[in-house]
């Protein structure tokens, strides 16, 4: 037997976040993938990227810092390789690349700038073969700070993915018009017509989060109804509230609303009245990316 450790570095719009896993390989048995720590940052890029055009020098100083503390990490864990992935903020700020050379300059660490087409071939990448059977459909959402990608399985199969522009952060904000809400509704709706058999596989740390507030066991999904009315239970508190009262980190209470209404979209959409929350996510799939390429 043979362990190796691997790194992801999620740099999304809400939230930066490092995933150290085990690989262990064995003789003759399947290779396992075993999560080994995982650390969140909340630096909001997102608010800087889509109000301002661009990254500030403040979120640009928080970013080094935990890029360097990622690195110390890193070595303290023994990482042999590692892959660092920015997504909408860094994506669609004027200073993106400015701001990754600047990173690399000042911590050591790459980081790559990837489309929405490419988050979401990565997400896809990771295991849901346990998940996922072949006598229905799944729509796979992952909803980020900027974006969601969509990603849709049949019998099995990833049959095709599309990222909008429909993220937490940008709601927040007001900068997601209703014509992008019609566009997803048309996209996902057209895909799943009369299909009575569609299930929703949910991933990032806003259903995470939700799921664990349900009390639900690990692999027990979610309902339709559940979700609907948590949502309209927390949309019914004011943000101190849901920080004092429901014990929230202050980045999650905000943005946690704007998300389980782009999940209850997709549901309604799809026709789905499950949701799985596997707890897999991007930094997932870039584990496998990086161990299989």
């Amino acid at each position: 037997m043979k362990i190796r450790k691997f790194a992801a570095i999620d740099i999304g719009s809400n939230a930066i976040r490092l995933l150290v896993n085990n690989v262990i390989e064995q003789e003759d048995k399947p290779t396992i993938f075993k999560k080994s720590e995982l650390i969140r940052v909340p630096v909001r890029l997102g608010e800087d990227a889509f109000i301002k055009g661009q990254i500030s020098n403040e979120s640009l100083q928080r970013l080094i810092k935990a890029m360097q503390s990622f690195d110390l990490l890193m070595q303290v864990y023994g990482v042999e390789k590692y892959m660092a992935s920015a997504t909408s903020a860094l994506r669609e700020a004027k200073n993106g690349n400015e701001v990754v050379e600047t990173v690399f300059k000042e911590s050591g660490i790459k980081i790559d700038i990837i489309d929405g087409k490419k988050e979401a071939e990565i997400i896809a990448s990771t295991d849901l073969k346990d998940l996922i059977k072949k006598d229905r459909s799944y729509l796979y959402v992952d909803v980020g700070g900027g974006s969601t990608e969509f990603t849709i399985f049949h019998r099995g199969d990833l049959s095709e993915s599309k990222s909008f522009k429909i993220g937490t952060v940008r709601i927040l904000n007001n900068l997601v018009d209703e014509s992008v809400w019609n566009q997803v509704e048309e996209w996902i709706s057209s895909r799943f017509q009369d299909n009575g058999k569609v299930e929703i596989i949910g991933s990032g740390g806003n259903i995470n989060k939700l799921h664990k507030m349900s009390g639900r066991k690990m692999g027990q999904p979610l309902s339709f109804i559940w979700l609907n009315a948590q949502y309209h239970f927390l949309n019914s508190m004011d943000y101190d509230d849901r920080v004092s009262e429901l014990g929230l980190n202050q980045d999650r209470a905000d943005v946690i609303i704007p998300a389980a209404k782009i999940f209850l979209s997709a549901a309604k959409w799809s026709g789905a009245k499950k949701i799985h929350v596997p707890k897999i996510g991007l930094a997932d799939g870039m584990i496998k990316t990086l161990y299989y390429q």
